[in-house]
């Protein structure tokens, strides 16, 4: 039987998604967990891996198992292993050749970030920072620039293993509400580093720091030396995966509620028995 699981996590106190030697990782966590509750070891694949400090609302896995055990045992026995910053949302029977990665249509990231003349406490590690005031209108024209089908090796990171730069950014839209700003992406798929480096340029704009066309020669120039650093991680959500709706997969999840500008209405994950 195959699975499929989404998983909320803060990823504050790990090294990212991907299980590494020596260190504390999401993927770790979670597969000693499922593999407890299921007294057996379990491997799984993500849809998209995220790095240090990244957080996630809707990461979806797959793994194959011959147990047979109702989904809501899955969540609920999973989630008694689990720290509280991990935890399993759902869980759904999914056809054998499902996989979480190439099944993927699209994928949805969204920024948090604090405007404020001191850096945050509270929300230390969760909300992006900037204590310059920011303005709206520069850093939308400078999103037009970027939505659409391009080369973003501008906003790649070296480390990049992604066969190529281009990537169809989908949709760019920015919210403010009271202090926080949020900026949402939905594309393909995404680069290394590619939504903070994006996020690096468009604070500079919005800052005044630089004009919203600046962010179109950057992109034209291929360069990632031209563009603004990477900003930091803290407010950066894997918001999740998008896949054909015939599979009736959830899309969100409880916990993206919190965040600023969220869609209203019911979550579509039915409550476990």
């Amino acid at each position: 039987m195959r699975l499929a699981l989404g998983i909320a996590y803060r990823g504050v106190a790990y090294r990212g998604w991907q299980s590494q030697p020596a260190v504390p990782t999401v993927q770790d966590a979670l597969e000693a967990a499922l593999s407890r509750f299921a007294a057996m070891p379990v491997s799984t694949v993500c849809a998209g891996r995220t790095d240090t400090g990244v957080h996630g609302l809707n990461q979806v896995v797959h793994l194959d198992t011959p147990l047979d055990r109702r989904p809501f045992s899955w969540v609920r026995g999973t989630n008694r292993y689990l720290p509280p910053d991990i935890a399993v949302q759902w869980c759904r029977a999914v056809p054998e050749d499902f996989h979480a990665r190439n099944a993927a249509r699209g994928r949805s990231y969204a920024y948090l970030l604090r405007e404020s003349a001191v850096r945050p406490a509270l929300e230390a590690g969760l909300v992006g920072w900037s204590f310059r005031p920011l303005a709206a209108e520069p850093m939308r024209v400078a999103s037009a620039h970027l939505v659409g089908e391009h080369d973003f090796s501008a906003f790649r990171s070296a480390e990049c293993q992604a066969a190529s730069p281009v990537k169809t950014l989908r949709r760019l839209d920015i919210a403010r509400h009271g202090d926080y700003w949020r900026f949402d992406f939905e594309a393909s798929a995404f680069l290394h580093h590619m939504v903070r480096n994006l996020m690096g340029c468009l604070v500079a704009v919005g800052a005044g720091l630089r004009g919203p066309d600046w962010v179109a020669a950057v992109l034209a120039g291929r360069d990632r030396a031209a563009a603004a650093p990477t900003f930091a991680a803290d407010g950066l959500y894997f918001v999740g995966p998008r896949y054909d709706e015939d599979l009736g997969l959830p899309r969100r999840t409880p916990a993206e509620g919190w965040l600023p500008g969220a869609a209203e209405g019911p979550c579509d994950v039915s409550p476990c028995p």
